[in-house]
C-alpha cells in the first residue's frame, strides 16, 4: 500500500478548544514534527495552516535526502504520513492562518485570518519562507496563465512546449531536470556562470540534451497577449538585450520567511528569519520557532523535521515550569 493510499481525516474548519497548551502556525514537516511531540506529552494541540498541509515539500516529485527512504519517496506521501501520525496524537489542524500574536498575562493570543483569537500557553511558529519574486514586467500579470512557482503544480500544462527556469539553486535544478518530463526544452537563465545547486543535481542537469544554459544573465519582462509568449533577457556582462520566444517561465530564485505577522514582538535577522537558540526559544518567553523560518543554514527537510521536535520537547519543559511555579 502507498503511503498516498492512507485515509487522512478532513481537517476541522475551526477549533475546539478556548485554550490550547500548544498553537502550531504551519502545518510542514516543522510543524507536524511539534505537534507529535507535544501529542505523545498529551498537550492540547492545534495546528494552524491556511495552505496545504504538508507545506511547501507537499508537491515535491520525490524527497531523496529523507532518511529511511532509499528510493526516495513523494513529498505527499511523506506529509501524508506526517499527518496522520500528528492526528493519531490529538492534534487538531485548522484550515487558517495567523494575522498576529498578543499577550494575555502567561497566555498568548493567536489572532487569525478569519478574525478568531485563539489563546494558547504555548506557541511554535512554523510558517516556513514564500517564492521571492522577480519583481518584473509581466510577472504579476501571466502568474498563473504561463508564470509558474511550482513545476509539480504546473508542469503537465506545457507538455511539448518551450520553457524557462529562472535560478541556479537546489529548487531551480531539481525542477529543471522534473520538467523535462513534459517540455520538449528548458531553457535556465542564471545570473551568473556557475551553478549553487548540489554537484548531483548539476551531474543529471548537464547531462540532459533538452536542457540549456543561458549564463550571467536575467530575465528583465515577461511578454504576451493571453498567456506567456516570449521573455526580454539581459546579459550582465556583456549588456545585450534579446528576446527569446517561450511558452512558459517557472521562477526559483529564493524564498524568504513568513515573518511579516511577528515582526514587532519576535527578534529577527537582518533577512527576516527568526533568531533562536538551540532549544527553539525566541526571545518572548512561550514563543518557539522551528523549521524553514528560523535563522540557520541548512533548510531542507531533515532539519526542519529535528527543529520541530526540539521545540515540541521545549514546549513540554516551558508548560511544566510553569506547572511548577504554579504549585
Amino acid at each position: 500500500m502507498l503511503l498516498s493510499d492512507l485515509t487522512i481525516e478532513k481537517t476541522e474548519k475551526s477549533p475546539q478548544c478556548d485554550l490550547y497548551d500548544c498553537v502550531i502556525i504551519g502545518g510542514g514537516p516543522a510543524g507536524m514534527t511539534a505537534a507529535i511531540y507535544t501529542g505523545r506529552a498529551k498537550l492540547k494541540t492545534l495546528i494552524l495552516e491556511e495552505k496545504a498541509i504538508g507545506g511547501e515539500i507537499v508537491v515535491a516529485d520525490i524527497v531523496e535526502n529523507y532518511p529511511g527512504f532509499p528510493k526516495g519517496i513523494s513529498g505527499a506521501d511523506l506529509t501524508a504520513a506526517m499527518e496522520e501520525q500528528a492526528r493519531s496524537f490529538g492534534a487538531e489542524i485548522c484550515e487558517v492562518g495567523a494575522r498576529g500574536i498578543e499577550f494575555d498575562g502567561e497566555n498568548k493570543i493567536v489572532n487569525t485570518t478569519d478574525d478568531r483569537r485563539i489563546s494558547a500557553k504555548t506557541v511554535i511558529i512554523a510558517a516556513g519562507t514564500e517564492n521571492v519574486k522577480l519583481n518584473v514586467p509581466g510577472e504579476k500579470l501571466f502568474t498563473g496563465r504561463g508564470v509558474s512557482y511550482c513545476a509539480q503544480c504546473d508542469g503537465a500544462f506545457f507538455r511539448d512546449k518551450e520553457i524557462i527556469v529562472v535560478g541556479g539553486g537546489d529548487t531551480a535544478i531539481g525542477d529543471a531536470i522534473f520538467l523535462t518530463r513534459f517540455a520538449k526544452k528548458v531553457y535556465v537563465v542564471h545570473r551568473r556562470d556557475k551553478l549553487r545547486a548540489e554537484k548531483i543535481l548539476q551531474e543529471r542537469a548537464f547531462s540532459i540534451p533538452t536542457i540549456e544554459f543561458i549564463w550571467d544573465s536575467v530575465v528583465t519582462e515577461i511578454k504576451g497577449r493571453k498567456t506567456v509568449e516570449a521573455v526580454t533577457i539581459k546579459n550582465l556582462k556583456t549588456g545585450n538585450i534579446f528576446t527569446k520566444k517561450i511558452d512558459g517561465v517557472f521562477i526559483f530564485i529564493g524564498t524568504k520567511p513568513n515573518t511579516a505577522f511577528v515582526k514587532d514582538i519576535i527578534t529577527l535577522d537582518e533577512n527576516g528569519y527568526i533568531i533562536t537558540n538551540e532549544d527553539m526559544e525566541t526571545n518572548q518567553p512561550g514563543i518557539f520557532a522551528a523549521g524553514d523560518i528560523r535563522a540557520k543554514t541548512v533548510r531542507q527537510v531533515a532539519t526542519a523535521v529535528g527543529d520541530g521536535a526540539i521545540a515540541g520537547s521545549s514546549v513540554q519543559k516551558y508548560i511544566e515550569r510553569l506547572e511548577m511555579v504554579k504549585k
